[in-house]
């Protein structure tokens, strides 16, 4: 169990991650009332006997069951609007990493620095670890720093892919000639498992990402070890 909620169910380690969390738990909140107060609704339709045959309108009963759903609606709308505009924000990043992907790997750029770009292929059957989670792992994972505002500019060389990570509320499309850009900022330190979240092609189930969030010092000294 505790190797499935390591994998599937990653808690949130970024602040753009925990605020879709919140909408998700606002949102069904509301749903919840909606359907208890239809069901109550229904059930007293059903068990009661009273009839009233002269009753042919109601613009009261009108008006509120149209005034209702729309401050519903706007419940929902209003943190909605709010968290797309979160999202799209990239202000003022300290780091960034261009990716590319491809028919089935990721290739990836630390544009800051020279000469620093490698693959990322998922880890063979025959060369998975114990401690390694088959389908997730990588050969090459992308270490980042934790509290740093990262920028990710997503490409694609061949046909559409969509990195994605779940627990950074990061899910970006590659689009072939064009160069999307999105921004996380992780919590803390952690192995972050994603994986291309668009139908590929045959291998589109074999080309995960795992992010590696490590403090700065060992991120510079990793610097200086590729270059």
């Amino acid at each position: 169990m505790a190797t499935w909620k390591s994998i599937l169910l990653q808690d949130s380690a970024s602040p753009l991650m925990e605020q879709l969390s919140f909408f998700h738990d606002h949102t069904l909140l509301i749903l919840l009332i909606i359907t208890i107060l239809v069901s109550q609704f229904m059930t007293s339709i059903f068990i009661n006997k009273f009839i009233n045959r002269n009753l042919l309108e109601s613009q009261m009963t009108e008006l509120i069951w149209t005034v209702l759903p729309a401050i519903a609606l706007i419940f929902i709308a209003l943190p909605s609007l709010r968290l797309i505009y979160i999202l799209d924000e990239t202000n003022n990043p300290l780091l960034t990493i261009k990716t590319i992907g491809h028919q089935w790997y990721w290739s990836y750029e630390y544009s800051d620095f020279k000469n620093l770009e490698f693959d990322s292929y998922m880890t063979p059957m025959n060369e998975l670890e114990q401690w390694d989670f088959r389908l997730l792992d990588v050969d090459n994972r992308i270490p980042v720093p934790f509290k740093t505002r990262i920028r990710m500019l997503v490409s694609a060389a061949d046909v559409l892919h969509s990195w994605t990570i779940p627990a950074l509320g990061v899910k970006v499309d590659a689009t072939p000639g064009r160069l999307n850009q999105t921004s996380f900022y992780t919590t803390r330190t952690g192995l972050f498992y994603g994986q291309c979240s668009e139908i590929c092609g045959a291998n589109h189930s074999f080309m995960p990402i795992v992010i590696e969030s490590i403090s700065p010092n060992y991120f510079i000294k990793w610097i200086y070890s590729m270059i």
